[in-house]
């Protein structure tokens, strides 16, 4: 932990800085007109980086801290908690919100922060957690979720100023997003303190579960349509930057 922060100041900390991507990414998506190829770059990248997380951070973690019937059973649980949910957020018009393509409606602001929400809050309450064993924050963990913010504040922002919304519409939902990304990290460190390790591990690999769902589903698929040719490369070189700031 950073010396003389308290811990759940710094967890709060690391999970508004994490969230404050996609605050950052509807920033460039309402202001500027960003090359489609530039962005499935980005979406290839942020891809190799979460699958890293994933795998080495989350639930590999979850596997040491709870076993293989946990883990598999957590990240199961995430998968399918996330799939219903994208079906009922398809619903409402927010189908493949971390796309980048602009829209001509808003498919709902609700279901458009439903959708973050949905990924924002477990993938903050493990940061949180991770301060729970006196280290500090999981660089790696942190930066996935950053790269992975940005596309979808950037596809949602571009949506929504298709749509005629108005910057303060925008940027206000999306820092309000940030804010509960931090407040998010802090209940994960504050409420989890006293948590059984099987249960830790447990909500770990819920999050890598849904994390994993997404990537498969919405950022490798957009990724591969739009920069096909250099996807494996971009997604490996994610994946090596992501592996290596878990062994920092």
């Amino acid at each position: 932990m950073l010396s003389g922060m308290p811990g759940w100041l710094e967890a709060g900390g690391w999970g508004l800085l994490a969230g404050s991507a996609l605050l950052l990414g509807a920033a460039v998506g309402f202001l500027a007109d960003i090359p489609r190829r530039i962005i499935a770059s980005i979406m290839a990248f942020g891809a190799g980086v979460l699958l890293s997380a994933v795998a080495f951070e989350l639930v590999g973690e979850a596997y040491e801290q709870a076993g293989m019937a946990w883990a598999a059973s957590g990240a199961i649980a995430g998968a399918l908690i996330y799939t219903g949910c994208n079906v009922l957020l398809a619903r409402r018009g927010a189908r493949n919100r971390k796309r980048s393509e602009d829209r001509k409606d808003d498919g709902s602001g609700l279901a458009l922060a439903l959708g973050a929400l949905l990924d924002g809050i477990p993938e903050s309450i493990v940061i949180g957690t991770s301060l729970l064993a006196g280290g500090g924050a999981s660089v790696a963990t942190v930066a996935a979720v950053f790269v992975s913010n940005v596309p979808e504040g950037l596809s949602s922002a571009a949506g929504l100023r298709a749509a005629g919304r108005s910057r303060a519409y925008v940027f206000g939902l999306w820092s309000g997003i940030a804010l509960i990304s931090g407040l998010s990290a802090i209940a994960g460190y504050t409420i989890l303190a006293d948590a059984p390790a099987t249960l830790l591990g447990w909500i770990t690999a819920l999050a890598g579960g849904a994390i994993l769902t997404m990537v498969a589903d919405t950022m490798i698929p957009e990724a591969f349509e739009d920069a096909h040719l250099l996807i494996g490369l971009i997604t490996v070189t994610g994946f090596l930057l992501s592996f290596a700031l878990s062994h920092v």
